[in-house]
């Protein structure tokens, strides 16, 4: 047997270095071993994850969150490209490949773009992916030019002030497309006086993660859909490098970029491929039985049914791994899984990952549910 390789304890170069610390003060394991003897890099796994949150990356904007990415696959030693449409695409080689697998998660996010400049001089929205306004009200936020240059603003309802409007005036109006715009902090009262800052129609607007670690074990911030799901499958990899072992099968892994309009995973993932796991987040709150200390197996969402094939496979792995898990029914949710199918992958197809609470809003998750994931996805790695 090779002499095991114990990789590097830290993220990837660049902006990983550069996370900020958690908040709190007590030292939760930096290890979570599993009954094969896998390290799960705790410590790991969340810098990255607290490094990728930082990185802006609503859909359609999302080369600096891509390219962080890749970074951290390089230093894994994976083999990695970018397709056409700007996925990113690692491979690994495997014991075998008479039955290829492929893992995908998503890192583009919610954002929004700038729909008109307003005669007083502040930016009316069209939104990107399923934001919902009441989220974000209030939510700093930056409008990025044409030219890279960036504007910080907050999300505003266009009657906010009880003193102007009268309570009843501020809690009746309605929060949509028609009432919610971005109050510029610049020096700016009418349309011509915006646009010589440079702000022009089509430009992104990313909302604030407020990325917060917790002495408890806790992280809450926006966008833990799906960069969650991205730290899970790094923590995995890395947990598999660091005891010698490959995956049973020749792996790819698809880190799409548009998942959050539907059509992310719907090219990257190589023809011959057989199982797809997908890992995205589990949605936990009223009427669901996920939970922030599991890993989530999706078996139905509003696209239908996942495989009762890798359902099975899942659950199995998950028993005689010791891992905890729930099973859950997503009746609001779609998933870069469905996306392949419906471009015509042939393929059995499941659904995991770590559960959130208020997701699409500021989102909450715990490590051990990152922790539980990453197991789960090594499990099926070396299955």
């Amino acid at each position: 047997m090779a002499k095991k390789k114990e990789t590097a304890s830290k993220p990837a170069p660049k902006a990983a270095r550069r996370s900020e610390a958690s908040v709190g003060t007590s030292k939760p394991a930096a290890r979570a071993t599993s009954r094969r003897g896998l390290n799960i890099d705790v410590r790991y796994m969340t810098d990255f994850l607290v490094s990728l949150l930082k990185i802006s990356s609503p859909t359609g904007y999302t080369e600096d969150a891509v390219g962080y990415v890749r970074d951290a696959m390089a230093d894994l030693k994976l083999d990695t490209r970018l397709n056409n449409k700007g996925a990113l695409v690692a491979s690994w080689k495997g014991k075998a490949s008479n039955r290829p697998r492929a893992l995908t998660a998503h890192v583009d996010t919610l954002g929004a773009m700038v729909k008109e400049i307003d005669v007083t001089g502040r930016v009316s929205l069209t939104r990107i992916g399923g934001v919902s306004w009441t989220s974000v009200e209030t939510e700093g936020c930056t409008v990025i030019t044409s030219s890279g240059k960036k504007i910080r603003g907050a999300i505003m309802p266009r009657r906010a002030s009880v003193h102007i409007h009268g309570r009843d005036g501020v809690e009746s109006a309605r929060r949509d497309d028609e009432n919610m715009w971005v109050r510029l902090d610049a020096r700016t009262s009418s349309a011509e006086e915006t646009r010589q800052l440079g702000v022009e129609v089509g430009d992104f607007v990313v909302f604030d993660p407020r990325v917060e670690v917790t002495d408890t074990g806790f992280i809450r911030s926006r966008h833990l859909d799906d960069k969650a799901g991205v730290a899970c499958i790094l923590g995995a990899v890395k947990a598999l490098l660091d005891a010698g072992q490959q995956p049973s099968q020749r792996l790819t892994i698809l880190i799409s970029n548009y998942e959050e309009v539907g059509h992310g995973a719907s090219t990257g993932i190589p023809a011959d491929v057989k199982e797809l796991l997908t890992v995205d987040m589990a949605a936990v709150g009223a009427g669901q039985n996920s939970d922030e200390f599991s890993v989530g197996i999706c078996i139905k969402d509003s696209g239908g049914p996942y495989h009762i094939e890798m359902r099975r496979k899942l659950v199995a792995l998950a028993e005689s791994a010791g891992i905890s898990y729930k099973l859950d029914v997503y009746p609001y949710y779609g998933s870069d899984g469905e996306a392949a199918w419906r471009a015509g992958a042939d393929m059995t197809v499941g659904l995991v990952g770590p559960g959130v609470e208020a997701s699409h809003s500021y989102e909450r998750t715990h490590k051990e549910s990152l922790v539980a994931t990453a197991q789960l996805i090594a499990e099926f790695m070396l299955s």
